[in-house]
């Protein structure tokens, strides 16, 4: 009988499933995809086939040529993850060791547990084609809308290295119009009556009958008038209303909810709880060696096994009694969901995280604990709550108060997974129809406040209800705005920035029906069709680019007449003239010129700025808050060769020092950016220059020209993170195909950018 061996994507995985297989099976790791569509080209054939041009990977030449080696005389089984691009992963290393379509070499399993890796070892099937075919149409969508639409961003925004996704740019579109919401809320007064009777705390909801939430009280006048007649009142108590209710048990996670709880509950950013949930299904190194704690952490299932069922059971009789336990199977609510593989559970129910607590490290104990804690509530009784209502009214029913309390009898699955409810208990002692005395009124004034900005949950939360992206991408989608700088987090809160408003604007202005909810969750479902085997992914992408290429030959047709540049006329008023400004983008960012006079004006626009359109006009709510950028600013030191005062100022490759007595003296200085990582070599400060001819570079500052002792110089920006697998340091790199992500020169492998650590991409 031959070797087999077993090809994973990382490493950790990897090490986790040699630890199940037994004499003769050999586990190594592709380190991740190892081909892809060229990054230099459009690399699909635009000939009503639509068919991929796929590369080896920069820097996986290596990976490629140890897989062939390695694979020489073995059986071969495909064990990447069980979603479209783990699919996509198997077929390409497939294609690579020339591997036969119709050979059984798939194996596929939602838990990394002996039991789970033996089975599908034993039971492999052939590879999907119907996953990698709908993996194929994403990928071939996302490249036609972005190396399509990106170049037009260049030009028009006349600034290099934007670029437009299919499913991002709807991101970017709902922070942009929730925004405009906020920049042009205007608050409405309205005042609340607080009354308290035999020490309860009441609100008055109605007068006369009329809701005070439909028909408020709006100007101190009239609450002025209504609090005297309140005052002048006789009241009794009209009804006291109690019952039992019952507080339904949660299913278990999928992906987007355990990223909406992690967020809420123990405050994960989403790409943070995607690293460790990959990380505690992969296998975390313990004392009983490698071992992996959870199922697989992308699906939209909340289907259970019959073993992760009884397992839950025995847990909750054992340690809370036959009272909390209540064995519930969910079944799939929503239309398309991919029902292949489980909800995310622990595959060690027994596995309590009091008993992990010393083995786990923080991030993986916290994330664990939660998922361990849903899975558990989802087969726990229901939650039992005495709620009761008060109506207060006076004699003539003119004023209505209401109070309201909820009193918990039975914490059921609460016992694990405690919910934020606030009890509330009333002690009267009356009965309906008794007077009750006012003993105090409070009056207070109030104002409407605009919709909340959006967190990373409630974005996944409205991501999932439009039907925009799909769990494996919600992370992805959030990273690629903040890294691309469209957006900004400000403490949990994401808003858009200038750029990413100009961005959206001329997005939604040139691309209205590609840039829309409706159309990319249409596209979202037609990936779905075609993974069920129900559509032909080259007819998706054919019916497709028949509704985006008339847009694009359009565009291609007004931006050679110079149709397509349009500018922004202002409500900033020109300091020369006094006629509105007009805000153009420029390669360093905006700035304001005037029509009239020819007047310039470099400007600094704040992180967060409150702007809106009126056609093809901007309005700035706070025109202020746009800092004027002085194009020569003295800094306090002299020149060093003339003794002339130096200045700042801002050139062709940003800003630098120059002496003030230019022409005549042409000294000049490098302004030093740090960097966001410490020197690899000695552990000193990292600093940004720029060569004669603009390009960037990094140096220490521990140099020979600064006394030091130092070599260190890197193109690349070098980061404090360090390469998994081999431990050396990561350095950031940008490309338009992965954006910014972290690199290991030693390694080649490509890592997402991360809070506070990595994980292969």
């Amino acid at each position: 009988m031959k070797d087999i061996l077993v090809i994973v994507e990382s490493p950790s995985k990897a090490k986790t499933i040699k630890k199940y297989l037994g004499k003769g099976f050999e586990v190594v790791s592709s380190k991740g995809h190892i081909r892809d569509l060229p990054s230099k080209n459009l690399g699909v054939k635009i000939n009503g086939s639509f068919e991929p041009e796929f590369v080896t990977l920069k820097g996986k030449e290596s990976v490629v040529k140890d897989l062939k080696r390695q694979a020489a005389g073995k059986a071969v089984l495909l064990a990447s993850d069980m979603d479209r691009e783990g699919e996509a992963i198997a077929w390409h290393i497939a294609r690579i060791l020339d591997l036969s379509e119709k050979e059984k070499n798939r194996v596929v399993f939602s838990e990394i547990t002996k039991s789970a890796i033996q089975k599908a070892v034993e039971t492999p099937s052939t590879i999907q084609m119907e996953k990698v075919e709908a993996q194929f149409a994403r990928r071939i969508l996302d490249r036609l809308v972005g190396y399509q639409i990106s170049p037009f961003l260049w030009r028009v925004m006349r600034m290099p290295n934007l670029s437009a996704g299919r499913v991002q740019s709807v991101a970017l579109r709902f922070l942009c119009d929730l925004e405009e919401k906020i920049t042009r809320f205007e608050p409405k007064e309205y005042w609340r009556f607080t009354g308290f009777f035999a020490g309860i705390e009441s609100q008055l909801v109605s007068i006369q009958g009329k809701s005070l939430d439909k028909n408020p009280v709006e100007t101190e006048k009239q609450a002025m008038e209504i609090k005297a007649q309140i005052l002048a009142g006789h009241f009794s108590l009209k009804d006291v209303q109690t019952k039992t209710v019952s507080k339904k048990s949660p299913p278990p996670y999928i992906t987007s909810s355990l990223q909406q709880d992690a967020a809420t509950r123990i405050g994960f950013s989403v790409s943070r709880t995607m690293r460790v949930a990959q990380e505690l299904y992969e296998g975390v190194e313990t004392p009983e060696g490698q071992t992996a704690f959870i199922t697989y952490m992308r699906t939209d299932s909340t289907r259970l096994s019959e073993q992760a069922l009884d397992g839950a059971k025995d847990v909750i009789l054992a340690q809370f009694g036959e009272e909390y336990f209540k064995r519930e199977t969910y079944q799939r609510k929503k239309a398309n969901v991919q029902d292949a593989h489980e909800a995310i559970r622990p595959t060690y129910p027994e596995k309590t995280p009091q008993s992990l607590q010393s083995i786990l490290s923080a991030d993986h104990w916290k994330l664990y604990s939660l998922i361990w804690s849903r899975f558990m509530a989802s087969q726990m009784s229901n939650a039992k709550y005495s709620n009761t209502k008060i109506k207060i009214s006076d004699q003539q029913e003119r004023f209505l108060f209401e109070a309201s309390g909820s009193v918990r009898i039975f914490d059921g699955f609460e016992k694990v997974y405690p919910s934020n409810v606030t009890e509330k208990e009333f002690d009267i002692d009356a009965k309906v129809g008794d007077g009750l005395e006012l003993q105090k009124l409070d009056v207070s004034q109030h104002f409407t406040n605009p919709p909340p900005r959006f967190t990373e949950a409630s974005l996944v939360k409205k991501l999932e209800k439009e039907g925009i992206g799909r769990p494996s991408t919600y992370a992805s989608i959030i990273r690629t705005l903040l890294d691309r700088k469209y957006a900004s987090m400000e403490g949990k809160t994401l808003f858009p920035s200038f750029l990413g408003i100009m961005v959206n604007r001329f997005l939604t202005h040139h691309f209205p029906k590609i840039i829309q909810t409706r159309f990319t969750a249409s596209m979202e479902d037609g990936l779905d069709q075609v993974e069920m085997g129900q559509d032909d992914w080259q007819t998706l992408l054919k019916n497709f680019y028949g509704q985006f290429e008339p847009t694009i030959e359009k565009m291609q047709k007004q931006l050679d007449s110079k149709e397509l540049y349009q500018d922004y006329e202002t409500n900033v008023p020109c300091p020369s003239c006094g006629k509105m400004m007009t805000l153009r983008m420029g390669k360093y960012g905006p700035y304001l010129t005037c029509t009239s006079c020819t007047s310039k004006k470099n400007i600094s626009v704040p992180e967060k700025v409150a702007v809106y359109f009126e056609g093809d006009k901007m309005f700035f709510r706070d025109v202020e808050s746009l800092h004027q950028v002085e194009e020569a600013q003295e800094i306090g030191r002299e020149c060093p060769k003339c003794g002339s005062p130096l200045v700042k100022k801002i050139g062709r490759f940003g800003p630098f020092i120059a002496c003030s007595n230019y022409p005549d003296c042409k000294y000049t200085e490098n302004i030093d950016v740090k960097a966001r990582g410490k020197c690899p070599d000695c552990g000193s400060e990292v600093v940004m220059r720029r060569s004669r001819k603009g390009k960037v570079f990094y140096t220490c500052k521990n140099n020979e020209y600064n006394g030091g002792t130092c070599t260190f110089i890197s193109w690349n920006e070098p980061s404090d993170e360090s390469c998994p697998t081999c431990g050396k340091p990561l350095f950031y790199k940008f490309s338009k195909r992965d954006g910014e992500h972290l690199y290991c020169p030693e390694c080649k492998v490509k890592f997402p950018v991360a809070p506070s650590s990595v994980a292969p991409s």
